[in-house]
């Protein structure tokens, strides 16, 4: 990081615009690579340090709410600060346009995928991709595993979650909801088995005076009242109901957009542990439930989420386009226009919950000004996630190493990838980013010299 870019003066910046805020919000939708790690990296140089829109004090006390929501923290936090600085609007706009990017790109590359998945070169890159993303969903496996799993007790429950999903083939939200009560019960028997850290660090830096201050007041809109609280949960739950009437009206309840709509919303209240912990969700309904696509597009889906920017969530714009292009809700002749509405439902379902629990929620968190750590409940639901990511990374691993069922040829080439850029990633910890885009251009390069 570069000192001489980091503004440390003794005097407090000056007030800043929802125009000027605007403008840096729609700036960080394009440049949010990395994952939530990398995105909260970028937020923090530039909005405690550099800019010095808020302290580190106060940005560590809303990225820890926003870490016990359901939903993409990263996007949670920016719609936190963007409503901190300037009210309703200014969260819809800062949570719109960390999304509105990556949604319009996933949609270009899923029509790209889907209607020209045939041509050498195209096919060749997916190709390469696919192993590549059995290396990174292990690597995401290990990455929480590592931080969360510290004793016999936590080990187990992520165990049990793997057999429960890899052998007994149950629900997600059912693991979900056995884990949390196992660790409600269990943290209050054992509550050392439970307390796997968390949090992410102690505010003890200081960048120079900020507009949003550790002693500044909490602004008039952000104040917490049950009658503001009411209207919030009444607002938000009445545009749920508002677009799924319009939604049931138009083509019936069992329509692929009205499916989707109650599909990806119950999968917005269940993304605790991130992206990776709700995609055996999704595969489970988007896959073999709905049949929306078939198992190596969610392979694609996963691969191209990575590449844009945004949160890895955004996989359920590629899973909605391609659900809308497959079902053809508008014929044939309108095949796109179905893929770009079925994408748009998708996005709008998932992401609305986060919205509301930041608008909900962040009056009472700005009353506390503590830090919120992870509950008992939590850190075993953590656990069973870590179980669960590895029964994905073998689904994928499956798939792309024995892409026409287990009795028939191993794909060498793809094994060969694959360990590959696990080696690149757990040795030589390059990027998840450079990872995918070499393992294409490699992919490409042997399919079309095959």
């Amino acid at each position: 990081m570069d000192a001489k870019n980091i503004n440390t003066s003794d005097s407090a910046p000056t007030p800043v615009s929802l125009s000027v805020a605007f403008i840096y919000w729609l700036k960080l939708g394009f440049i949010s690579f990395g994952g939530p790690a990398g995105q909260i990296a970028i937020m923090h140089h530039d909005l405690v340090e550099k800019k010095r829109w808020i302290s580190e004090k106060r940005f560590l006390h809303a990225l820890n709410y926003c870490m016990v929501l359901p939903g993409p923290e990263a996007q949670q936090l920016a719609t936190y600060i963007g409503w901190l600085m300037h009210r309703t609007w200014g969260g819809i706009i800062a949570g719109g346009l960390f999304v509105l990017p990556s949604f319009f790109i996933l949609v270009g590359l899923a029509w790209v995928s889907i209607a020209y998945g045939s041509v050498p070169a195209i096919a060749g890159l997916l190709y390469g991709i696919k192993p590549a993303v059995v290396a990174i969903v292990l690597f995401a496996a290990f990455r929480i595993g590592s931080r969360v799993l510290k004793n016999n007790v936590l080990w187990s429950i992520s165990a049990f979650a793997f057999v429960a999903i890899f052998a007994l083939k149950l629900p997600f939200p059912v693991i979900v909801l056995a884990a949390g009560v196992i660790g409600y019960f269990g943290g209050r028997l054992s509550p050392d088995h439970f307390n796997a850290g968390g949090g992410h660090g102690k505010a003890d830096k200081h960048f120079g005076p900020s507009l949003i201050d550790d002693d500044t007041p909490t602004p008039d809109h952000a104040l917490f009242s049950w009658i503001r609280l009411a209207k919030v949960a009444a607002i938000g739950v009445g545009s749920w109901l508002a677009v799924m009437a319009v939604l049931v009206a138009s083509f019936g309840w069992q329509s692929t957009f009205t499916q989707m709509g109650w599909f990806f919303t119950r999968a917005a209240l269940l993304t605790f542990g991130g992206a990776y912990a709700v995609l055996p969700y999704v595969y489970q309904g988007a896959v073999e439930h709905y049949q929306w696509m078939t198992p190596t597009q969610m392979i694609d889906g996963l691969a191209l989420g990575e590449t844009t920017p945004g949160p890895l969530i955004m996989v359920v714009t590629f899973v909605g386009f391609v659900g809308g292009w497959v079902k053809q809700i508008f014929g044939g002749d309108a095949v796109f226009a179905s893929a770009f509405i079925a994408a748009a439902v998708a996005t709008f379902f998932t992401f609305l919950p986060s919205f509301v629990f930041i608008f909900m929620g962040g009056p009472f968190i700005e009353t506390t000004h503590g830090n919120l750590k992870l509950t008992a409940p939590l850190t075993a639901i953590t656990a069973a996630v870590v179980g669960v990511i590895v029964n994905l990374a073998l689904f994928f691993a499956y798939h792309v190493f024995w892409p026409t069922g287990l009795g028939n040829a191993v794909d060498w080439p793809s094994i060969v990838l694959a360990m590959t850029a696990t080696v690149a990633i757990f040795r030589f910890k390059v990027g998840v980013i450079p990872v995918i885009l070499a393992s294409g251009v490699l992919g490409m390069g042997w399919k079309l010299l095959a």
